[in-house]
């Protein structure tokens, strides 16, 4: 063994990096999670408190207070407390107004989509329909309603048709925006590999846009939820604007706020499922995380 060998071979082996070990996030501990949550309902109960407060012991007082809505929201959802019109017909309502609200949804996104798409990417697209739509886009959709019955006529079309018109416009302006900012070296990129033409809508434009069209959908599937009970007034007999507007001619106020929180709930849950996919779908996206 020549002497550089020998020395070569005495020298100390060096030790391996000792592996990073993982953070613990405040947000990854069971306490801090419990915290987060506490967090969120901090301000609906404070609210629930100050409601109670102003409320309970007024006889006069034209808000319900927070137990007797409470009440009416088991009794709607269960029966046995009320009997009355009202009694054991969530399910039913809520039902009706998942149907046109997803229904409308669904419609929207068949349709902003693919015009999102062509309106970005193709400039006499634009031209021709960006315009048009930039004029429709601030008419409210409640001015859309007596033409809607017209049209439409009384009952679920018409409500399916509300619907529709304020889930389109989010997922049409953000599918605009999302293919618009694209970055042209992906396309000289995608160009190089031999990518041209039409190939590049599915696989460059489409995944660059990915995040902006999720945002589009949670605005879009959001605003379906606020136009529900606007589309519920042409003349359906079920849903949760439906009986929101006849708990209204009644002066049933405890039955109006049970619908509006019974709306709040869903659309929150509908939020959720949405952001779950998206998180799914957008996982190489660090601003969707």
């Amino acid at each position: 063994m020549s002497p550089a060998q020998a020395a070569v071979a005495a020298a100390p082996v060096p030790e391996a990096a000792p592996r990073p070990r993982p953070t613990l996030t405040w947000s990854r501990l069971p306490w801090g999670r419990l915290r987060e949550a506490a967090l969120a309902v901090a301000i609906p109960a404070v609210l629930v408190v100050v409601w109670h407060v102003l409320t309970t012991g007024r006889a006069y007082s034209l808000i319900p207070p927070p137990a007797e809505v409470w009440t009416a929201l088991v009794d709607l959802a269960v029966g046995g407390i009320n009997d009355d019109a009202f009694s054991a017909t969530l399910l039913t309502h809520l039902g009706a107004s998942l149907s046109r609200v997803y229904g409308g949804f669904a419609l929207a996104v068949l349709f902003a989509l693919p015009l999102g798409l062509l309106i970005g990417r193709v400039p006499l697209m634009r031209q021709l329909l960006d315009p048009t739509f930039q004029i429709l886009r601030p008419v409210p959709v409640t001015a859309w309603l007596p033409l809607a019955m017209i049209l439409f006529g009384l009952g679920p079309r018409s409500a399916y048709f509300l619907v529709f018109l304020g889930a389109f416009y989010p997922i049409l302006v953000n599918t605009i925006f999302g293919v618009r900012s694209v970055e042209p070296r992906l396309f000289e990129a995608a160009a190089m590999l031999g990518c041209r033409g039409s190939a590049q809508f599915a696989r460059v434009v489409l995944p660059a846009a990915l995040p902006s069209i999720f945002t589009g959908l949670r605005l879009g599937l959001g605003f379906a939820w606020v136009v529900i009970v606007v589309g519920e007034m042409t003349g359906v007999q079920t849903g949760l604007g439906a009986i929101i507007m006849e708990a209204r001619q009644l002066s049933r106020t405890e039955i109006v706020i049970c619908g509006m929180i019974v709306i709040g709930v869903a659309g929150f849950l509908s939020d959720r499922i949405v952001m779950g996919i998206g998180r799914r779908l957008l996982a190489w996206s660090p601003s969707h995380g």
